[in-house]
This record gives C-alpha cells, sequence and structure tokens, in this order.
C-alpha cells in the first residue's frame, strides 16, 4: 500500500524561483541543513537539480514520518536520513556548508526564532550562507494587504506567531556573526534573505 505524502501547494509554487536564488548562493558542494523540512517537496526538488550538494533535512518529531516516506520515494543518493531539530533544544554536533529555511520565522514566537539564527551561527561555517525564505515587515511596515491580511491571521490563531522585520532579523543575524547580504525580491509578496557568516578569525 502507498503511503499518503503530505503536500502543500504553496511548495509547489515557489520551489522554482527559490531554486534560482540557491543556485546563486549555495557552494558548487557540501552539507545543506535544511530547517523545517515539511512535507520534503522543497527537498524532493532542489536535491536531484544540486546533486553535488548533500542534504540534511530536518523537522519536528510529529513530521518526520512523511519526510522520511518523501525520502524512501525519491532514492536520491545525496539526501541523509531526516533528524529531529527542535531549534529551542539540542543541535547537530557538525558543521554545514549552507543552511536554508522556509516559512518558518513567521510560525515560530521569537524565543525560537532567536534559537534558530544561534544554532545557525555556532553551525554554519564561516563564509557560508543562511537562506531564509517567507514573508517579511520592511522598516516596520507590512509590504503589501495581503501580507497584513495574513499576519492578523497568524496571530488570532496564536499570539507569538507574525511577520519578522528585517531590520531585527540583521539585528539577530550579527549578534551571532552573520550579516545580511542579500534581499532577493520572491513571488506572493515573499523574499529570500541570505546572511553570511563571518569567517573566523
Amino acid at each position: 500500500m502507498t503511503t499518503e505524502l503530505p503536500y502543500s501547494e504553496a511548495c509547489e509554487r515557489n520551489q522554482a524561483p527559490i531554486l534560482e536564488v540557491l543556485l546563486r548562493e549555495f557552494p558548487e558542494q557540501g552539507i545543506v541543513l535544511e530547517i523545517g523540512s515539511g512535507t520534503g517537496q522543497h527537498l524532493a526538488y532542489f536535491a536531484p537539480r544540486l546533486p553535488a550538494l548533500v542534504w540534511q533535512p530536518s523537522d519536528l518529531a510529529e513530521n518526520l514520518d512523511g519526510i522520511k516516506a518523501r525520502i524512501t520515494q525519491l532514492g536520491e543518493a545525496n539526501i541523509l536520513p531526516a533528524i529531529q531539530l527542535d531549534v529551542l533544544k539540542s543541535w547537530p554536533s557538525k558543521q554545514f556548508d549552507a543552511v536554508f529555511s522556509s516559512n518558518t520565522s513567521h510560525i515560530m514566537g521569537w524565543e525560537a526564532v532567536c534559537a534558530m539564527f544561534a544554532g545557525v551561527g555556532e553551525n554554519l561555517a564561516g563564509g557560508c550562507v543562511f537562506c531564509l525564505y517567507g514573508p517579511f515587515n520592511e522598516d516596520g511596515r507590512y509590504t503589501s494587504a495581503s501580507n497584513a491580511e495574513f499576519d492578523r491571521q497568524l496571530r488570532l490563531r496564536d499570539p507569538s506567531m507574525g511577520l519578522r522585520d528585517i531590520t531585527a532579523l540583521d539585528s539577530l543575524a550579527r549578534s551571532h556573526q552573520m550579516g545580511l547580504e542579500k534581499r532577493y525580491r520572491m513571488p506572493a509578496n515573499n523574499q529570500l534573505l541570505t546572511f553570511r557568516r563571518i569567517m573566523d578569525q
């Protein structure tokens, strides 16, 4: 019997534009940590198109079964077994050559966002990049009416959720030896932010 895989329409829509950026920003080879692999659709799309990179999917325990089922279906040699990662708890004790996370910062509480940046700063090799995709505010303002409504819905669901401001994320990154390097405008009022890890002296 075939296991029904989790599915996100948003992942299907944004994976091609995200890949265009990753092709520019990611190293030619190395190990990539994906934080919050979710349905595994991004992994399924990116891994075969970036075959020299080894992908480490991760998520909360309750999402791992769906990710593992998708990995099994894919059969790609450059995907490692999915690991449990709660950003507020223990992180894998290894360095990564790139980190990617999509649509996570607005569904995490601010404490978890801080923990994510701290963990990335600790586990990202010097000079390497953290790519964060999602909807963000700019200078304390919404970039569209749809983002304002999305933020309202998130906060009704859980007051700790909400769109994060790019300036605040840049300040947070700097406190963990990273700096905001580029901002890519993406479809549906989203952006992809790249944070570069400062080289160790």
